[in-house]
């Protein structure tokens, strides 16, 4: 059972780090955007990239659940770059509202690293992440 955990570890972590690539993530434009949500998209596709790393990385349920804090903070300081778009706002709100779920989901996770977790689970969580960081987007008029 340990290796088809592994091994489902492996296929999300590969296929997040080909969704950030092909995103169009890092290089010297995504550095310094022009307009503002231009930066929220670039935050918030590190922000959805990382929390869902946190989950399938596992280790210890209280780090994990404070690395999803973290994050969550950092969705609650973009709402002020949005300005007065309340549709932003609303899809910030969302995003922060999954990142908060995967938190408390991560504060059940069992301490031994030996022991099942629910994959189904963690991939739940995962897309409602990667939902709602593509609602922002969309708030921010992404294509």
């Amino acid at each position: 059972m340990q290796k088809i955990m592994t091994s489902t570890a492996l296929l999300f972590a590969g296929a997040l780090l080909l969704s950030g690539c092909a995103a169009g993530g890092g290089g010297a434009e995504a550095s310094a955007p022009a307009d503002p949500c231009e930066t929220i998209r670039v935050e918030v596709r590190d922000i959805s990239n990382g929390a869902q790393n946190a989950l399938i990385a596992g280790g210890d349920p209280a780090d994990v659940q404070a690395s999803l804090e973290d994050y969550s903070e950092r969705v609650d300081s973009l709402d002020e770059t949005g300005g007065d778009d309340q549709e932003v706002s609303d899809a910030l709100d969302g995003l922060d509202e999954a990142i908060d779920d995967a938190a408390e989901f991560a504060a059940t996770l069992p301490a031994d690293p030996e022991a099942e977790v629910d994959a189904d689970a963690v991939a739940e969580h995962q897309t409602a992440i990667q939902d709602a960081a593509a609602e922002v987007g969309t708030a921010c008029g992404a294509e």
